[in-house]
């Protein structure tokens, strides 16, 4: 009933986990594991728990017929510091699915991989592997903060099958970038709509100062006045890839950016008091208005930071304002089609 497995960790120490799959009919009614650094604690606790489920009414625990619809509706309740509205979303869709109706326990690798089968009939290899990152956050916490019964090995050994073969694979790295002719022809639609209607999303302003300060969509409707200190700015809930939420991040403000934000009205706490929906919204369809092919507003972020590398400015320099940690993250943007300041002049 019980098995142990040996370990090697990344410091060359040996870990032992102990795991327990309990099958009645030929399917698995119940499966546990827990790691160990010693051999003998790993045995006990083996022993400890196969007398334990032996007991009448063992295996009737409160978690024991929870599904995976009931383990995502705690993760997105409970985790607060790494949940984002793309992963929520992503998340409910998982809950919706069919995998999401089975027992937590019953769930193997052979379940997630046919989940992403499923998903790889209308989804390319890199969206079926972002909706499989975001649902193994579920699988890492899921036992050891609630007890629920997911088995996180079963999701790494899928994670490996499906890499394998083919189904997911990383996000395809874009290198689009707009020109200074598309870019002159955005502005001008977009001023030539707040001349007509004074009141809309301020989208010419939005859409230089996403070059010039190299800001992502949802970081620049998150600024506040407040925020600002001098040629600084503090960017709240910068994008990272094991945290999100309260990464709260000091980066420094280009000239043209400052300018930028020295004329917004000072109507509301935040600089630009508008939401992403409506931002990336207007973009779209003023690109395809104007015949603009293949340019999303995210391009405009490519487009600030791999101007900074033309004008000549080093590594840390860039990170400064981009606020990169890492040379392997910024090495996307070094592909410079010139030497100098393209947007120089501009009006």
């Amino acid at each position: 009933m019980g098995t142990i497995v040996a370990r090697q960790r990344n410091n060359g120490a040996k870990s032992y986990m102990a795991r327990i799959i309990l099958k009645r009919d030929n399917k698995i009614i119940h499966r546990e594991s827990k790691t160990f650094t010693e051999h003998k604690a790993a045995v006990r606790w083996m022993k400890q728990r196969e007398v334990d489920l032996a007991k009448p009414g063992a295996l009737l625990s409160p978690t024991s017929t929870l599904t995976l619809a009931d383990a995502i509706d705690r993760y997105v309740r409970e985790v607060t510091h790494d949940i984002g509205k793309t992963k929520a979303q992503v998340l409910r869709s998982i809950g919706r699915m069919k995998i999401a109706k089975i027992q937590c326990d019953q769930i193997g690798s052979a379940e997630i991989v046919d989940m992403c089968r499923t998903l790889s009939k209308t989804m390319a290899p890199q969206t079926v592997g972002n909706y499989l990152s975001h649902l193994s956050a579920v699988f890492a916490i899921a036992n050891p903060a609630w007890g629920i019964p997911l088995d996180a090995t079963a999701m790494k050994a899928a994670q490996t099958v499906l890499k394998r073969l083919g189904l997911t694979s990383k996000s395809l790295s874009r290198d689009r970038r707009p020109s200074l002719a598309e870019i002159r022809l955005i502005v001008d639609w977009f001023r030539s709509r707040s001349e007509r209607v004074p009141h809309c999303v301020p989208m010419a302003e939005i859409v230089m100062f996403a070059i010039f300060s190299t800001r992502r969509q949802e970081e620049i409707t998150r600024i506040r006045w407040d925020d600002l200190d001098g040629d600084r700015i503090l960017v709240r809930d910068m994008k990272h890839p094991g945290q999100k939420i309260g990464n709260h991040q000091w980066v420094d403000l280009p000239a043209e950016a400052r300018a930028i934000i020295d004329r917004m009205p000072r109507k509301d706490a935040r600089i630009f008091p508008y939401s992403t929906d409506a931002i990336s919204a207007a973009f779209t369809r003023v690109c395809h208005m104007l015949g603009i092919e293949d340019l999303r507003f995210h391009d405009l972020r490519h487009e600030g930071v791999s101007r900074l590398f033309e004008m000549g400015l080093n590594i840390p320099h860039v990170a400064a304002v981009s606020g990169h940690r890492s040379w392997q993250s910024l090495k996307r943007y070094t592909h410079m089609r010139q030497s100098g300041d393209k947007w120089a002049g501009w009006s």
